[in-house]
């Protein structure tokens, strides 16, 4: 029998070794099979829904080239002449946050079992990452061939056939489905048991109170400053530095994207390897993933610094960085579940709403740091970076935890609301 994995004590007490009753080995219901599985199906409409919403952000930002002046030239004087230029500037993509995130956790509350939940999330949040791989591109390549009329149509049909199969075959909880079986139905409840609340009222004083859900929203915020200054100011680095523009090339600018969408499904798959095959407990996991995902990105952000004009050695620090930041995903990005299935998509709208803040404070901060646009400058634009990164990671390797909290459980099973 393999040793069970345990992680750091807080607070004096050791946390990480899981009591939530449906992880302990002896009690797990026996898996329904996956093959053709309502939970899997979920994932992948989920992924192609991900997929096209990300799709319609990038299209828009790729047909909008195509819909002004094409003769219009844009000048900046204040691009540094440090390195020799390679080639002129475009305009940055960005994508911004909605509804979608924490509707989907709130369908995965009542829909994963929390041994798949890692993979089951991973799939279908991927869609996201493979959907701004394959649009960016194919935008292009439909604008130059075609009109920039036809993006809009060929996404906005895919994303009505999407809606049609998601509305016929997708049901808020596994009872409510038409074509599950009796099996997988029964697997899941059993592994949701002693998990989901059933009190009406949200209990707001005890979500505020949380510790954990405060260091979701450190790492979750930390992760999303690196994460816009890889998006953001990386792009003007190499631009306003570097005179070089990544996304001038689709290939370029789309394999960031490629390799955070592959490690977002391998990294899926591992989590929950970890924690059936190998007992590693949740918050053990959750850690290690998080810590990679943060640290990761802020070693090769800084080391973006160093690089001098080598905008071959930009790209590829970019793309190893955004990669790494894959691994979130089975990290601080589900501990939202981990720590209240019942009120996971709240937690998600909290701490999403601080991580936004990242994205509106962080270029400010950059543009005030960089007057003149030195390599000097820029240097202390990304030690902010990954020293914020590195502080998120360190307050939930601290503080986070890997079981169902008693305030997201009701007196019905023993816990006080």
């Amino acid at each position: 029998m393999r040793p069970v994995v345990r992680g750091l004590a807080v607070n004096g007490e050791e946390d990480s070794v899981d009591s939530t009753p449906l992880l302990q080995r002896a009690q797990q219901p026996e898996a329904a099979p996956v093959c053709c599985s309502a939970r899997y199906n979920l994932a992948l409409l989920a992924f192609f829904g991900f997929f096209i919403l990300y799709a319609l952000r990038v299209n828009l930002s790729v047909a909008l080239m195509d819909m002004v002046d094409s003769n219009a030239t844009l000048t900046d004087n204040s691009t540094s002449q440090e390195c020799a230029e390679h080639s002129a500037p475009i305009k940055v993509l960005h994508n911004h946050t909605g509804v979608t995130f924490p509707a989907m956790h709130a369908m995965w509350s009542s829909w994963a079992p929390p041994l798949e939940r890692s993979k089951l999330l991973s799939i279908s949040y991927a869609g996201a990452q493979l959907g701004t791989v394959i649009s960016l591109p194919l935008s292009g390549i439909i604008c130059y061939y075609m009109n920039w009329n036809y993006v809009f149509y060929f996404f906005g049909i895919a994303g009505i056939v999407w809606f049609i199969f998601w509305m016929w075959t997708v049901s808020d909880t596994p009872k409510a489905h038409r074509t599950i079986s009796p099996t997988e139905k029964e697997y899941i409840f059993a592994s949701l048991q002693n998990q989901l609340s059933s009190q009406k009222s949200v209990p707001w004083i005890s979500i505020v109170k949380s510790l954990p859900l405060w260091a979701i929203v450190a790492a979750h915020f930390s992760y999303n400053w690196t994460f816009y200054t890889l998006l953001t100011l990386l792009p003007t680095y190499m631009k306003e530095i570097l005179r070089f523009n990544v996304q001038e090339n689709g290939f370029l600018s789309a394999l960031p994207y490629f390799g955070c969408w592959l490690c977002m499904i391998l990294a899926g798959q591992a989590a929950d390897n970890l924690r059936e095959k190998w007992n590693f407990s949740t918050i053990s996991v959750r850690r290690i993933f998080t810590l990679t995902g943060m640290v990761g990105p802020a070693v090769f952000l800084v080391a973006a610094g160093f690089i001098g004009c080598n905008y071959s050695l930009a790209v590829a620090f970019l793309t190893i960085s955004t990669t790494l930041g894959g691994f979130c995903s089975s990290g601080f990005s589900i501990n939202h579940l981990d720590i209240a299935p019942s009120y996971a998509s709240i937690l998600l709208g909290i701490t999403n709403t601080f991580a936004t803040v990242p994205g509106m404070v962080g270029p400010i901060i950059a543009k005030s740091l960089t007057p003149d646009n030195t390599i000097r400058e820029w240097q202390i634009v990304f030690y902010i970076a990954a020293a914020i990164n590195v502080f998120g990671a360190i307050l939930f390797m601290l503080f986070a935890k890997g079981e169902v909290q008693k305030w997201a459980l009701t007196d019905h099973h023993g816990h006080r609301s």
